[in-house]
């Protein structure tokens, strides 16, 4: 058992150094998105690694709130509104953004908590 919980632990080291290596040259972005409340620096590797770095392609925040899945839906007819779920997006970086949101909201003196 000790021997699996060794090799797991190697495992897990290799890919630390692996995904700190790739990514270096995005090392100012990470340090950028640390600062806000609620992300990690896990967190934030994710956050790189699903959207990438160039936000061009999002002309607004809304298209990256829609694209990523995190948008409430709006279905309305004859006056009657009904489901308003979300749609599916990027599960990986819908799951990291809750997980931030939450330690957010737990967080002591900052905007957010509030």
């Amino acid at each position: 058992m000790l021997q699996r919980i060794d090799a797991a632990t190697a495992t897990i080291n290799e890919l630390t150094a692996e995904v700190d290596r790739r990514l270096q040259p995005y090392q100012r972005q990470v340090e950028l998105l640390v600062t806000i409340p609620g992300l990690s620096v896990t967190a934030a590797q994710i956050v790189i690694a699903e959207i990438g770095v160039d936000m061009q392609r999002f002309p607004t925040a809304g298209h990256l709130a829609s694209w990523a899945g995190v948008c409430p839906g709006n279905h309305e007819s004859a006056g009657k509104v009904t489901s308003g779920r979300t749609r599916h997006g990027d599960a990986w970086l819908k799951g990291v953004l809750g997980i931030a949101a939450a330690a957010a909201a737990r967080s002591k003196s900052t905007y957010l908590s509030a």
